[in-house]
Formats: structure tokens, sequence, C-alpha cells
């Protein structure tokens, strides 16, 4: 790191000086619950790589991340490779999946967390890491939103030591509402997805022509039926999910890197989001 303290936000005059992007994590980064037609996901880091790639020349991005994997697996298999890929930005959101686990201690991820920072930001490159959403409004997981709030002290502190620029999904209101998640309850659907991609340009500084995305109202349901999706999201998404934990098995291990090569970028939609199968720009 340089003796001269880098402001988190980069000068936006013309262009945003990136060429190279890559992205390393978990789900969230690989973008689950944002599908693509023909397969495979799109996600936020997608779509962050589409409009960056609309401002400069000779811009590439590579996508590492993989579903399930907690931080050792992160770091083990998408560090070495994503520093050999030389580039000049890096997202690495990791831990959630550690965070969320019974019995984990957030300090103890974090020190790996840490860890990895060290070597990402070796060769000059900017980082982007991400805090955990505040899980107060959902059932599901308000039982970690401390676990959460104490990850999130440990990465801002981590950013603040090494010169990093903080996505705060913490502070991201607008998702904390099911209606931008996917029926997993877990993943975000394309409109967090658009949500979070707004962020993270936000934090970077980077003019874009992404508005806000309006989710549909809440569908009125009775008691009986909401007590009938809720058994339905238990069969299909919580049982599979603790059986894996019993079997010490992940939704990933058979899935590999879907960007494992930084490659020029195809702009889906730079000014809009043709893929949120739902709601309407506002």
């Amino acid at each position: 790191m340089s003796d001269e303290h880098r402001s988190p936000y980069v000068p936006n005059v013309v262009a945003h000086p990136w060429r190279r992007y890559v992205a390393l994590g978990d789900s969230f980064t690989e973008g689950i619950g944002d599908p693509l037609p023909e397969g495979g996901h799109r996600g936020w880091a997608d779509r962050v790589a589409e409009v960056l790639a609309t401002q400069v020349d000779d811009f590439a991005y590579a996508n590492l991340a993989v579903r399930g994997k907690l931080i050792r697996q992160i770091v083990a298999d998408q560090l070495e490779p994503a520093i050999a890929l030389k580039p000049d930005l890096i997202t690495f959101s990791a831990g959630g999946n550690d965070v969320i686990r019974p019995g984990t201690d957030p300090d103890e991820v974090s020190q790996l967390f840490e860890d990895a920072v060290v070597r990402l930001s070796g060769d000059g490159a900017t980082v982007v890491v991400f805090t955990g959403i505040d899980t107060n409004f959902t059932p599901v997981f308000r039982g970690i939103r401390g676990k959460v709030a104490i990850y999130n002290e440990n990465i801002r502190a981590i950013a603040e030591k090494y010169d990093c620029i903080v996505a705060d999904q913490w502070a991201l209101k607008e998702v904390q509402d099911m209606r931008f998640f996917d029926d997993d309850r877990l993943h975000y659907n394309p409109l967090g997805h658009h949500e979070v991609a707004r962020m993270v340009l936000r934090a970077l500084n980077v003019a874009n022509d992404l508005a806000p995305m309006q989710p549909d109202p809440i569908p009125r349901r009775t008691w009986r039926e909401a007590a009938s999706v809720d058994l339905v999201w238990a069969r299909e998404y919580l049982v599979p999910w603790v059986l894996r934990r019993l079997r010490h098995q992940s939704s990933g291990d058979l899935v590999t890197a879907k960007r494992p090569e930084p490659l020029p970028v195809i702009t889906l939609a730079p000014g809009a989001d043709a893929s949120a199968p739902r709601g309407e720009q506002v």
C-alpha cells in the first residue's frame, strides 16, 4: 500500500480507471437467484461489469465465485487464480456462508478475510469488500443479526486498514424486503441483484443509467395460504440445506467458476434491466 491514503471514492472526471475486473466469492457474487434465459446466472457483478465496460476500451471481466463456498475454500481456490489474472479492480465477498452457520465465530472468519485482503491488495488493485445485509427484516435470519453486525464492524476495520472500498449492504435499506429475494429466501432475485449493482457503482463513484426498480405489491394471503407457502419453502429449500450440512456437502461441490478468464463484456441492458421478471423502473 502506498504512503498516500487513497480516497474511498475515485474521481469520475471522464471515465473510471479500471480495465480488468475480477470478482471473487460465493453464490452472492456468482449471481444465484438471477437466472439468464439461456442458462447460467447474471447477478450484480455481471451488471457492474456491463456498466464499466461501456465507459472504457479494452475492459475485461472474470468471475471466479462459486456457490456454497466457505471462506477457507474461497481463499484456497480463488485467491491465487485471481492474483494471476493481474486485475486492477477486485470485488471480494466471503464469509457469509460461515457466519450463518451455528457455532461459528465472526472474529475468526474476519481474520481469514483480513489475510485474504492483504494478498489481494498487494499489487495495488482497488479492492471492494462487502458488509452483510441487516437481517432484522427476515424471521429466517433475524437470530444471527448480532453475528452479522460484529462481522461487519470487522470488515469495516479491515477496509480502513488496507484502503479498501466498502460496499455497504447493511445500509442498503431498499433490499430489506423479501420482494427483492428469490423463492429460497436466501439469495437476491433480479431486483435485488440490480439494487446491489447500483450500490456498488455508487461506492465506486461510477456514473450510470441504472434506475431503481419497484417490486410488485405484496400479495394478500390468508393465514392458511401463508402457512402453505412456508411449508413449500421448508420442503424445497430449508430441508435440503440442512441435509447438505449434515452430509458435509455443498451446493457448489460440482460447480466451476462461470467466467474463469477475463473476457470482453456483452452489455445486456446498459440503461435498464431487461432480465427482471417482475417490477418496474421508477
